[in-house]
């Protein structure tokens, strides 16, 4: 070998030993993440980038930022990046680069969730609707056309974070990347082939060499390196499954989503803090609020009857207005924790009783840093305790912090932060014209088959509508004809809802809700001598974002569809002849733009008809405060402003019991709800940069029939 051949050998080789992964920057041992050869206490906070705009990305970084996070976590949205086998998007607020280069440029970590499953209440759980109907397919377990598709998916995402230089150890902010989402519960659902997935997943995983650790959360048996994680209210008994992984909560519930019939669900920030306390004095070293900013739901990105809005009661909320005292509060918990953050990396606390319920979890290094933790798990009484002999009164269910082992510095049941409530402001109403769909009359694109379709299969969720239309011949000689005593329709269906029409007459609505999407419509029909239209809009609220089998999952009219009081007795309609509509054919005009708006005949507003497009033009509210849609008054349908779809609107009442709310006892989703009685979503989040200063355009569609005269323009202030 030549000399220059040994040059050469040489600079190969150490290019490919900076480039290894081997080499990377980001590692951990049982105590902790080790970054750039530091131990770290990390603070983390979920910020999904589609569930906002662009132009808010910067403003919620830097609020995170100011609130003491080190890192931004956020899910990779399969469905949104590839809507279309093999067609990516990357655009708008899906623009993931320039999401994590925010984040870079505001100095914080990015943990990037890549799944691809996300569940996140987001429709189907992130899976694109087109891997349904791969042939052989079945979803998250060990079947090889699933596995290529989500590998390809895996890797698609790791080479573009790889390409714009993302990881931590090509000076980006990615410290941490996840493969799955909590499948541990399902393995025993998901039978023999479900072991195996687990296995293969972090293998292909870890084998796309990002150069930083991977964690599968809620995954008692994540192979070796990955390491598994807790999401929970509460994490405190968590234990990683091997003593050289470190303790981390990647999802801590600030709230719970909210669906829609559901109340509105909140979490005392005392109790939160408390959480956190908890699990960091345990050496817990990892902490994620889900969410930190919730945002919005926009599209039709929501899972099976989840509101437009995910606020999830999250420090920051969906508007992007700081959530005061929770922010505040929580600000202050992560200044102490970082003040004892030199003590907390150093070993393992050692535990004191100071007290029948108090106790005092103390952390100590090597160079002299002390800081301890004095908690009171009584959830009725108050304690004055005695540690180093010094007095510490501690409120009930609290923690104090003593980043020096001597000054309590915070206390979870404290809260100084001043609160500061949301208050929504009206700013004007609305002059409507009104478009009213044809309820009896199908369009060039229908088609005709023997017996009723699957929704899903015909219209792979292009469109939330798909007409169902039949005839029924009634003879002369039917007795109902004489007697006035009309027949009865049944229809049985897979959700979620349905609207029925008679020779174009509307015989009424049926809906389900979050724990039922199956429904049964019944009702009596006129029908006349001759032919008779029936014509069934069915309707679905997003797909289910959680369960087993996303293969075998099914919405629409699947029947039986049956006609009884007629003299032959009932007849069953399913096997007939069905013509199929997808979508309304003000979807297909494009009415919601401004061109396609032109495309129809408007008229005078009419309000109170189902099926009915309305429209309006407004001005931007002067100044810069968030604005809002006040639709209270409203049915059930979708809104528009300037073509960008705001979401789903539902004045759907929430049942539920909206009992009292204490922080002192272990919380969970039924504990202090707000809403019940009321609808469950009244105010829906219209973004700033959406809005011109004049002349914007707001169509909205109206599924039931409303009173267009309360829908109200709103900014947002607190």
């Amino acid at each position: 070998m030549s000399g220059g051949d040994v040059v050469l050998l040489l600079l190969l080789v150490t290019a490919a030993a900076v480039a290894s992964p081997a080499n990377a920057d980001v590692s951990y041992d049982h105590k902790s993440l080790v970054i750039n050869g530091q131990h770290r206490i990390l603070m983390s906070g979920s910020i999904h980038y589609p569930r906002s705009t662009p132009e808010m990305w910067p403003d919620l970084i830097q609020k995170a930022k100011d609130g003491g996070l080190d890192v931004i976590q956020t899910y990779v949205f399969w469905n949104a990046h590839e809507p279309v086998q093999g067609q990516y998007y990357f655009g708008d607020r899906y623009d993931l680069v320039r999401f994590v280069k925010l984040v870079n440029l505001t100095g914080l970590y990015v943990h990037l969730r890549i799944g691809p499953y996300v569940c996140a209440e987001w429709n189907f759980g992130g899976f694109p609707v087109w891997l349904k109907y791969v042939p052989g397919i079945s979803f998250r377990t060990d079947n090889g056309p699933f596995k290529a598709a989500m590998q390809t998916f895996v890797e698609k995402i790791v080479s573009l974070m790889t390409s714009e230089g993302l990881f931590e150890w090509q000076g980006g902010p990615i410290i941490l990347a996840q493969v799955e989402n909590e499948y541990g519960p399902m393995e025993e659902a998901m039978g023999s082939g479900a072991k195996p997935y687990v296995d293969w997943a972090a293998k292909m995983a870890v084998g796309t060499s990002t150069g930083v650790p991977w964690v599968m959360c809620k995954q008692v048996d994540a192979p070796d390196p990955v390491i598994d994680t807790c999401n929970g209210f509460y994490c405190d008994d968590f234990t990683p499954n091997q003593k050289n992984k470190p303790s981390m909560w990647t999802e801590a519930w600030s709230g719970w989503f909210t669906a829609f019939g559901g109340p509105v669900p909140h979490r005392p920030v005392e109790d939160l803090a408390f959480a956190v306390a908890r699990f960091i004095q345990k050496g817990g070293s990892f902490v994620n609020y889900y969410m930190y900013h919730g945002g919005t739901n926009f599209d039709r990105t929501a899972g099976a009857f989840i509101a437009t809005t995910y606020d999830y009661d999250a420090p920051i909320d969906e508007y992007g207005l700081l959530r005061q005292p929770k922010w505040g509060h929580l600000r202050d918990l992560h200044k102490a924790i970082k003040q004892a953050e030199p003590a907390l990396v150093s070993g393992e606390p050692t535990l004191q009783n100071i007290g029948n319920h108090q106790t005092a979890y103390v952390f100590k290094s090597s160079s002299g840093a002390c800081a301890a933790f004095l908690s009171n798990y009584n959830t009725s009484s108050s304690s004055k305790v005695v540690f180093n002999g010094r007095s510490y009164d501690l409120p009930a269910w609290s923690i104090s912090v003593l980043p020096d082992c001597k000054t309590a510095v915070y206390n979870t049941a404290t809260v100084t932060s001043p609160s500061a409530p949301a208050k929504m402001n009206p700013v004007g109403g609305f002059t409507w014209q009104s478009y009213s769909e044809s309820t009896n009359l199908l369009d060039e694109c229908a088609f005709t088959k023997d017996g009723l379709v699957e929704q899903l299969s015909t219209t792979w969720d292009k469109s939330d509508y798909l007409w169902y239309t039949t005839d029924v011949d009634i003879d002369s000689g039917e007795q109902f004809l004489m007697s006035g005593q009309w027949p009865h329709l049944t229809i049985y269906a897979a959700g979620h809802s349905l609207q029925v029409f008679v020779n174009g007459q509307s015989y009424g609505s049926v809906y389900g809700g979050y724990n039922n999407s199956n429904l049964t419509y019944s009702g009596y029909v006129e029908m006349w001598q001759g032919s008779n239209k029936i014509s069934i809009l069915s309707t679905s609220v997003g797909l289910p974002n959680v369960g087993t089998h996303y293969e075998t999952w099914n919405v629409g009219v699947l029947g039986p569809v049956t006609l009884s009081g007629l003299d032959e007795g009932t007849r069953d309609l399913s096997t007939q002849k069905w013509t199929y509509q997808i979508g309304l054919r003000g979807e297909k005009l494009g009415v919601p733009s401004v061109r396609g708006s032109s495309s129809v005949e408007w008229g005078c507003a009419a309000g109170k008809l189902p099926l009915t497009w309305h429209k309006a033009y407004f001005n931007a509210p002067a100044g810069g405060d968030p604005v809002a849609l006040d639709m209270a008054s409203m049915g059930k349908g979708q809104a528009w402003v300037n073509g960008h779809l705001i979401g789903r609107y539902w004045s759907y009442k929430a049942s539920g019991d909206c009992a009292g709310c204490s922080y002192a006892v272990a919380y969970n989703e039924t504990k202090c709800l707000t809403n019940c009685g009321d609808i469950t979503q009244r105010w829906y989040h219209v973004p700033r940069s959406w809005l011109n200063p004049s002349g914007n355009l707001l169509v909205i569609l109206e599924e039931f029939g409303g009173d267009l005269s309360g829908v109200t323009l709103m900014t947002r202030t607190t």
